[in-house]
C-alpha cells in the first residue's frame, strides 16, 4: 500500500466514526473496488445508492454495507448465465 492508501483507509475509519458519508474515493476503498469502477458503476445505474450533498457525491456506509452484502461475489459463469 502506498501513502494514498493509507490516506484513504484513515479517512475511512474516521468517517465510521463520525460522518457516515464517505466521498467516492473513500467508499470505493471501503468496499474493495477502484474509484474509477465505482464512478463508471453510478454512471450505469448501478452499483450502491448514493447522495447529492451538493457538488459532491456522498455514499452512506450503511448502503454500501448493504450493496455489498446483497450483490457482492455473484457473477454469472463465463460464458452464460448462471441458471
Amino acid at each position: 500500500m502506498d501513502n494514498r492508501d493509507d490516506d484513504a483507509v484513515a479517512r475511512a475509519e474516521r468517517a465510521r466514526e463520525g460522518s457516515p458519508f464517505l466521498s467516492n474515493a473513500e467508499a470505493a476503498h471501503y468496499i474493495g473496488l477502484h474509484w474509477r469502477t465505482l464512478e463508471t458503476m453510478r454512471g450505469k445505474g448501478h452499483g450502491p445508492r448514493f447522495r447529492r450533498h451538493g457538488r459532491f457525491i456522498r455514499y452512506h456506509i450503511d448502503d454500501l454495507d448493504n450493496w455489498s452484502r446483497d450483490s457482492g461475489g455473484t457473477r454469472a459463469p463465463k460464458g452464460g448465465s448462471d441458471v
